[in-house]
C-alpha cells in the first residue's frame, strides 16, 4: 500500500481494536482514544487485526483549493 500525505487529521475512537502495523508488531487502539496525525506527514499501511471493527471519527482539515490526499512517491 503507498504512503499517502494528508492535511491535519484528527481521530477519536468510537470502538477499539489492535492494529497491525507495517513492521509486523500490534498496536491496541482501545475506544475513548484520541489521535492527531500532524500535516504532511506520510502514513499508512497498518491492518485491523482479531475479530473486532475499528469504528472511528476522523476530522480532516484542509486547505480549500488543495486535494485530500497525495500519493508519496
Amino acid at each position: 500500500m503507498p504512503e499517502i500525505s494528508i492535511p491535519e487529521e484528527v481521530v477519536y475512537v468510537l470502538q477499539g481494536a489492535t492494529l497491525e502495523l507495517p513492521d509486523g508488531t500490534q498496536r491496541p487502539l482501545p475506544m475513548g482514544a484520541a489521535i492527531i496525525n500532524a500535516r504532511d506527514v506520510p502514513h499508512a499501511g497498518f491492518r485491523v487485526g482479531g475479530g473486532t471493527s475499528l469504528k472511528m471519527l476522523n476530522v480532516h482539515i484542509v486547505d480549500k483549493g488543495k486535494p485530500m490526499t497525495e500519493f508519496v512517491k
